[in-house]
């Protein structure tokens, strides 16, 4: 049987509508190069950044917004719905102890870094299931190796995890500053 041809847009604001289709029916963010496919790579990178653009202006005033993140574009809920949704499905976000988080911190923003690297700037050893915890939830992954004795694994963080914080690069990271203000507020705080 053979395959009938998809319809080629032939308008911008084809184009739109297609890429909102295709976006809001999305599970996960999408590549420039995923977008593409959708048009048999009919349409170029330059010209879907640009559409992409119009869309995210044309749902300004919406309760979604389109972004782009690390592994690519999607749609999201605007942060002043989030409290509405949340009472619809109430989930409890994971808690991580403090050794994950300075662990996962200290990674972000010094990678690559071996467990040493870790240690040292910590100034405790750091238990492998620490590590294992920030592999398992995506966030931590090994890159490469350090070329010295032992070759220890050098972690990063992943496309997930800046995907999660609805970042682009970890360039888009909070200054040092903010989080360290951040941890000693939260040290503060009644348990």
């Amino acid at each position: 049987m053979a395959k009938s041809a998809t319809p080629r847009p032939d308008n911008a604001a084809q184009v739109k509508r297609i890429l909102e289709a295709v976006l809001l029916s999305a599970q996960q963010p999408l590549s420039l190069f995923e977008l593409k496919k959708a048009f048999d790579d009919a349409i170029g990178s330059d010209v879907l950044r640009i559409l992409l653009d119009d869309v995210r202006n044309d749902w300004a005033d919406q309760p979604l917004e389109l972004v782009q993140v690390a592994s690519g574009w999607r749609f999201r809920t605007r942060a002043e719905f989030m409290p509405f949704i949340e009472r619809l499905n109430p989930e409890k976000p994971p808690k991580y102890s403090r050794a994950v988080l300075e662990t996962l911190a200290i990674i972000a923003y010094r990678q690559p870094v071996t467990r040493g690297d870790i240690e040292e700037i910590r100034g405790v050893t750091v238990s492998t299931q620490v590590i294992k915890t920030l592999e398992e939830r995506g966030w931590v992954d090994v890159v490469g190796h350090r070329d010295t004795p032992g070759r220890p694994a050098l972690l990063a963080t992943t496309k997930k995890f800046l995907d999660d914080l609805g970042l682009r690069s970890v360039t888009e990271l909070p200054p040092l500053e903010i989080m360290n203000q951040s941890l000693e507020l939260a040290d503060a705080q009644p348990q």
